[in-house]
């Protein structure tokens, strides 16, 4: 069956290479970055898309539904799979870590891929989340352009911070660390230097969280 982000893979893509997106990139990743500076042992994007932050954290493999997008990260040296997030063809605690970067807001069961992540992932493992919540300046902004039928946010469901956080811990993940940024305004251009802090923040557009898996889990 045809996916949705098939039609939009290369606009999409390109978006990235505009001065606006080029910037927002920068900050997500930079964040992402600040709080898992390197991956170790086997990781997996899960929603791997176009493969750009996939690619910019040192993950080589990817597992998505569309295969337009799949095609493109190929490009970018990803080993890529197609599936799903909440149905993913790997067994029990094969990875050390998985990425997560925009996903939960594009899949119709969160709560069912935190679940697959956690079977997936082997003790003491990470689970490394970034979103754009719903409770902030650029998530209404996403949520306004849902509204009017944009051709990618239109199948997007953004989630406030704090569910999110609890439905990881749920799930059996332990939060260790977590940043955020994007502290301008949705319609800017972000010109200076690029702000990073610790924590969470209200003012925040992206929030990077890393968890644990407790070496207790089997």
């Amino acid at each position: 069956m045809k996916q949705p982000f098939d039609n939009f893979s290369k606009r999409y893509d390109e978006w990235f290479e505009r001065t606006k997106g080029r910037r927002i990139f920068e900050a997500e990743l930079k964040c992402l970055q600040y709080i898992c500076p390197a991956v170790q042992g086997r990781w997996i994007e899960a929603g791997v898309g176009t493969g750009r932050f996939a690619a910019g954290m040192g993950i080589s493999e990817g597992i998505d539904p569309s295969s337009a997008m799949l095609e493109i990260a190929a490009s970018r040296g990803i080993k890529t799979y197609q599936g799903y997030a909440e149905d993913m063809p790997f067994s029990v605690q094969e990875f050390d870590g998985i990425m997560l970067a925009f996903t939960l807001c594009f899949i119709e069961s969160p709560k069912k891929a935190l679940a697959e992540c956690w079977r997936l992932i082997r003790p003491e493992g990470k689970l490394l989340i970034g979103i754009i919540s719903s409770d902030n300046p650029w998530g209404r902004q996403y949520k306004k352009k849902k509204s009017e039928g944009h051709p990618i946010y239109k199948y997007a469901s953004f989630l406030p911070l704090a569910d999110t956080i609890e439905l990881t811990k749920q799930a059996g993940f332990e939060l260790e660390k977590s940043a955020c940024t994007l502290f301008w305004e949705p319609d800017e251009i972000c010109e200076g230097e690029i702000e990073i802090r610790n924590g969470t923040s209200q003012d925040a557009g992206f929030t990077a969280m890393l968890f644990n898996k407790p070496a207790k889990s089997s």
